[in-house]
């Protein structure tokens, strides 16, 4: 598949719920933050546009030297 060709991906309908065509949908708009503030990713140029479908999501593992400390009871 080339960055041309657009995957449109719907999940399995329900029974109770309706089917739409492709012109009822509602096209999701995706937002990022950019320099401090947040924007439609739509409205980035062409380079930034590149850029962000080149970003990794990823999730840091926790050091063990910064794990919480366990909390204790108050003393009484």
């Amino acid at each position: 598949m080339n960055e041309n060709t657009a995957l449109h991906l719907s999940p399995a309908p329900r029974d109770d719920q309706p089917l739409l065509r492709e012109e009822e949908r509602q096209r999701c708009e995706i937002w990022t933050r950019v320099m401090g503030y947040h924007r439609p990713v739509t409205s980035f140029n062409t380079g930034k546009q590149g850029e962000f479908q080149q970003r990794l999501h990823f999730q840091e593992r926790t050091s063990p030297a910064l794990a919480p400390t366990p909390t204790l009871a108050p003393c009484r």
